[in-house]
C-alpha cells in the first residue's frame, strides 16, 4: 500500500508542475476551503475535476490517492490506507482522493475519517452513485461541485484570447467567431483544448470509455451494444424530444423499462442530460417528452453519424450546457399552437426568460419571423416579457406586436454572467 500511495504523489508531484487554466468556481470553492465540509467534486471523466480540486488545495499541505488504480480493487482493510498515507506524507490535515466512486463503500470511510477531523475533497464521475450514498451517510456534512468541460470563457483562456474592448473592432469579431466555430465543433475537454492531439479519435474512444468502463462493468449490463446503440443514438439526437417508449422500438428493446435503467446509466456516468416539457400542470410536463443533450458538442460532433455539422441545433446544445453551469432552473415549451420555445427559464413560481436559439437569421428566410412568433405566443402564455433569441451574430433589438425581442450574439451571451 504504501508503494501505491508513493507512486501516486509522484504523479502528484508532476501534475503540481504544470500550468493549467483557471477553473471557474474555484475562488467560492476556496471561501470553503477550511470549514470542516467534505467538498464533493462531480462531473464526467476527464473534465478537470482533479485540476479543480488541486486548484482548491493550491497553498496548503495535502495528500492524494486516486482510487483510478486497479492496484486498489478490492481493498478491505481502510486503516492501510490512512497508514500508509501518513508514512508517505505525514500528519496533514488535508485528504484528497480522487476518483472515489471506484472504492466499495467508500462513503464509511470518509466518514469516519471526517469524524476525526480530516478536511477532505474527493472527486467522483458517477452523479447518482455519489448523491445516493452522500444523501445515506454524510447528510448535511458536505458541499458539491460540479466541473464540466471548459466553457467558451474557460476555452478563451485557455487559447489567450482576450475579452477587452477591442472586440468592437470587426476584426476581433471575426477572430471571436472563428474560436466560437472551433469550439462548437472540437468542445472544452481540456485535453482536446490545450494539447496537440486528434480531438475526434479522443472523444470517441473516451465516449467507449465511460459506457463500457463506468457502466457495462459497474452495473453488470448484459446487452453492451443495446446501450451503445442507446447512447449514441441519443447522442446523434441530441436537441430533440424523446420518450422511453418511442427509444423501445426505434432500437428494438424487449422493454420500456430496460430503455429507462440504460438512460439512468447514461446520465448518471455524464454521457447525456435531459430537460422537460414545462406545464403548470405537473401531470402533463411528466407525461410529455423529454429533450436530451450532451455534456460536450465536440463529443457529439465526434461520435455522431453526419458528416456535416448541424450548428444550429449544436449551438442550443452549448446554450443547455451554459444553463445548469449558471444553476437556471429550465424547461423547454410548447405553445397551445404547437410551437416550440428552446427554453423556459424559472424563478421562483414564474418564468423569468424565454430563449429561442437560431443560428440564420437573414430576414430573406422564414426562421426570424417564425422564432419570433413562438416567442411572442409563449410569452403571452406564460405572462413573461424577457424574450431572447441568441444568433450566431446578429445583435439589435425589435419591437413586434407590442413585445420587444432582443438578439444577442451567442459569444456575447456565453461570456456574460447572465441575459
Amino acid at each position: 500500500m504504501k508503494n501505491v500511495v508513493l507512486g501516486h504523489k509522484r504523479e502528484l508531484d508532476t501534475l503540481l508542475t504544470r500550468e493549467f487554466v483557471p477553473r471557474e468556481g474555484v475562488e467560492y470553492a476556496r471561501k470553503n476551503l477550511e470549514n470542516n465540509l467534505i467538498k464533493v467534486i462531480v462531473g464526467p471523466r476527464r473534465a478537470g475535476k482533479s485540476v479543480f480540486a488541486l486548484q482548491i488545495l493550491s497553498g496548503v499541505d495535502f495528500a492524494y490517492l486516486n482510487f483510478d488504480d486497479e492496484r486498489l480493487v478490492g481493498l478491505s482493510d481502510y486503516d492501510d490506507i490512512l497508514k500508509a498515507i501518513i508514512q508517505v506524507y505525514g500528519e496533514t490535515p488535508y485528504l484528497f482522493f480522487d476518483e472515489i466512486q471506484n472504492l466499495d463503500k467508500w462513503e464509511l470511510l470518509v466518514n469516519r475519517l471526517q469524524r476525526r477531523g480530516f478536511n477532505i475533497v474527493i472527486t467522483g464521475s458517477n452523479s447518482k452513485l455519489l448523491s445516493r450514498e452522500l444523501s445515506t451517510h454524510l447528510t448535511g456534512r458536505y458541499l458539491d461541485f460540479q466541473v464540466l468541460p471548459f466553457s467558451f470563457t474557460e476555452y478563451l483562456k485557455a487559447r489567450d484570447f482576450a475579452l477587452d474592448q477591442r472586440i468592437d473592432l470587426k476584426e476581433e469579431q471575426g477572430t471571436l467567431l472563428n474560436h466560437l466555430d472551433a469550439y462548437l465543433l472540437t468542445g472544452g475537454f481540456p485535453e482536446v483544448v490545450v494539447k496537440d492531439i486528434d480531438q475526434q479519435g479522443y472523444l470517441k474512444t473516451l465516449f467507449e470509455g465511460v459506457l463500457f468502463k463506468d457502466v457495462v462493468k459497474r452495473y453488470k449490463i448484459r446487452q453492451p451494444q443495446k446501450l451503445y446503440d442507446l447512447g449514441l443514438y441519443l447522442l446523434t439526437n441530441h436537441s430533440n424530444e424523446f420518450s422511453f417508449t418511442k427509444l423501445k422500438n426505434a432500437l428494438g428493446f424487449k422493454s420500456v423499462h430496460t430503455v429507462e435503467n440504460y438512460f439512468g446509466f447514461l446520465t448518471e456516468a455524464f454521457l447525456l442530460f435531459d430537460t422537460e416539457r414545462f406545464s403548470y400542470k405537473l401531470r402533463e410536463s411528466i407525461r410529455s417528452p423529454r429533450k436530451v443533450y450532451g455534456y460536450d458538442t465536440g463529443m457529439i460532433h465526434a461520435v455522431k453519424f453526419r458528416t456535416s455539422p448541424d450548428r444550429g441545433r449544436l449551438m442550443e446544445n452549448l446554450v443547455a450546457i451554459e444553463l445548469p453551469r449558471r444553476r437556471d432552473d429550465f424547461y423547454y415549451y410548447k405553445t397551445k399552437n404547437n410551437k416550440e420555445i428552446d427554453f423556459a427559464v424559472k424563478e421562483g413560481l414564474e418564468i423569468a426568460r424565454l430563449i429561442q436559439v437560431c443560428y440564420e437569421m437573414d430576414p430573406l428566410y422564414l426562421t426570424k419571423e417564425r422564432e419570433i412568433s413562438a416567442l411572442i405566443k409563449a410569452g403571452r402564455e406564460l405572462n413573461c416579457d424577457n424574450l431572447i433569441i441568441l444568433t450566431w451574430d446578429y445583435d439589435g433589438e425589435e419591437t413586434v406586436n407590442g413585445k420587444k425581442i432582443r438578439f444577442i450574439p451567442l459569444w456575447q451571451w456565453l461570456t456574460s454572467k447572465r441575459a
